[in-house]
């Protein structure tokens, strides 16, 4: 009987150290330096939280006295991201070099890699979207198909083939699954639940202010599907079923205009969010098209960007980073910006409004 007490103790004690030297969270900026988007001595819109780059940043860095009784333990790299979809405090991130996911549980600190074989394989996952009952949805331009998967990751059906499309973007909205095709320079909508295609936008003889030349990105509203053109400079605004409407942005190097336009988010107010990876910025425009401002910039360190590729919004998850958020300010709601080069591969910011 003393012994188990003995036993149980140790336990106890061991559990506590675990809890203690297991502090983690996502980086903050050095010297927690309050960075914020527009600059003095305008008001600020957007603070920069929290980045994270490996497995440490979510689980924390184990004690001495841990790495002497358990080991140390290598970090686990975010190497090349994409994609990226946050659903109940999880994130998923598209990793074009692991040919997976990093899946990073932000209320349980714990970071993995979501590599599946067989039917599952991936090869190059680009995009990513997880629907409310909990599906996962992989877009991969290198098996020319969209992947499916349950609510525990098990495999279930894949849309399209290399005959078919090269899909870049995936979501679902209304039991539908709409898709940007490379391969056929269009949107192509599914059903949700038989995966029959529907219909594809725009039309092959479509003019030229309509057709998609390069989709890479889509976003679909309550009455509008945004596509970022990369081929034409350009974001493409259409009805849901699939009449052009009007398009934001041109080429060029001024404010307003792209180089080359990848990920794209709407907010709740109808704010257009367009990530440029060669301006290494996201610029935000207005329901009509109007740039309001500009936020990150080529890297000098936390809170810029280095080739970024995709911008989400998040509304669900601002108690995770409240923490983060400058006592003058009012967190309105979270912005998420993956980098696919530099050391901080995914940045955390916050619309913020003074108090």
């Amino acid at each position: 009987m003393i012994r188990n007490r003995f036993a149980t103790l140790l336990l106890g004690i061991f559990g506590f150290l675990l809890m203690v030297a297991t502090r983690v969270g996502a980086q903050t900026s050095p010297g927690n330096e309050v960075i914020v988007f527009p600059p003095p001595p305008d008001t600020a819109r957007i603070q920069f939280l929290a980045r994270f780059s490996e497995s440490t940043d979510i689980t924390g860095r184990r004690s001495g006295f841990l790495a002497y009784i358990l080991g140390k333990q290598a970090p686990k790299p975010i190497i090349k991201p994409y994609g990226l979809a946050i659903r109940h405090g999880v994130v998923y991130i598209c990793d074009t070099i692991v040919a997976g996911l990093e899946i990073i549980d932000l209320k349980r600190k714990t970071f993995r890699y979501f590599k599946p074989r067989g039917l599952g394989l991936l090869r190059k996952p680009i995009n990513c979207y997880v629907d409310g009952k909990g599906y996962l949805y992989v877009a991969d331009t290198g098996r020319q198909q969209v992947v499916i998967y349950d609510d525990q990751l098990g495999y279930v059906n894949s849309i399209g083939g290399p005959a078919e499309m090269k899909p870049t973007d995936v979501q679902v909205v209304d039991n539908k699954i709409w898709v940007t095709d490379l391969k056929s320079h269009k949107v192509r909508v599914y059903h949700a639940f038989t995966h029959e295609l529907l219909n594809s936008f725009p039309e092959a003889d479509a003019d030229t202010a309509a057709r998609l030349f390069s989709p890479t990105n889509l976003y679909v509203t309550r009455d509008r599907v945004y596509v970022s053109d990369i081929g034409d400079f350009k974001v493409k605004i259409y009805t849901r079923d699939g009449k052009f409407v009007r398009s934001v942005g041109s080429y060029g190097r001024g404010l307003g205009q792209f180089a080359r336009p990848k990920g794209i988010a709407v907010d709740r107010d109808g704010n257009l969010y367009v990530v440029d990876a060669a301006f290494e910025n996201v610029q935000i425009f207005d329901r009509d098209g109007h740039l309001l401002m500009p936020f990150g910039g080529p890297y000098e360190g936390p809170g810029y960007m280095w080739l970024p590729a995709k911008v989400v919004i998040d509304y669900d998850n601002l108690e995770l980073f409240r923490k983060f958020v400058d006592k003058r300010f009012r967190l309105k709601y979270l912005i998420f910006v993956t980098n696919q080069y530099g050391p901080d591969k995914v940045n955390v910011y916050g619309f913020v409004e003074p108090r």
